[in-house]
C-alpha cells in the first residue's frame, strides 16, 4: 500500500489553500499532502499507536464485521464504531456496508507527515 502524505498547518492556511486551489491560483503538486490537520495535537489524536494498530489488524484479519472486529480487539463496538467512523472521515479506513452489516477495510497502513 501506498503511504498517504499528511501536512500540518494552522487552520487559516488551510482554508487559504484550498481556497487558491478552488480560483485556479494554485495546482497541488504530485507528492504535497492531501490530507490535512491543524496540529500535531488532532494528528496524534486520529493517529495514536493504539488506532494505527486497530488498522493494521483491519489489513491483516479482514474482519466481516465492526462486531467481529470487536471481538478480535477486546473494543466495545461502540467505541470501535466511533473511532472507524473518524478514521473513515479521513480515509484512512472505508466502512462498506454489506447486507445487515458494516465491514471495515484498511485504505491506508503507513503515513508521511510533512509540517
Amino acid at each position: 500500500m501506498k503511504a498517504v502524505v499528511i501536512g500540518i498547518l494552522p487552520q487559516e492556511r488551510i482554508r487559504e489553500r484550498m481556497l487558491a486551489i478552488a480560483k485556479g491560483e494554485y495546482k497541488p503538486k504530485p507528492g504535497e499532502p492531501k490530507i490535512w490537520f491543524t496540529s500535531m495535537r488532532s494528528l496524534a489524536e486520529v493517529l495514536s499507536d493504539e488506532n494505527r494498530a486497530l488498522i493494521r489488524i483491519i489489513q491483516e484479519a479482514k474482519p466481516q464485521s465492526i462486531a467481529s472486529l470487536a471481538e478480535l480487539t477486546g473494543r466495545k463496538p461502540g467505541n470501535l464504531s466511533r473511532t472507524l467512523k473518524t478514521m473513515s472521515n479521513y480515509g484512512f479506513v472505508e466502512m462498506r456496508r454489506e447486507s445487515r452489516s458494516v465491514r471495515p477495510i484498511a485504505k491506508v497502513t503507513e503515513f508521511r507527515i510533512v509540517a
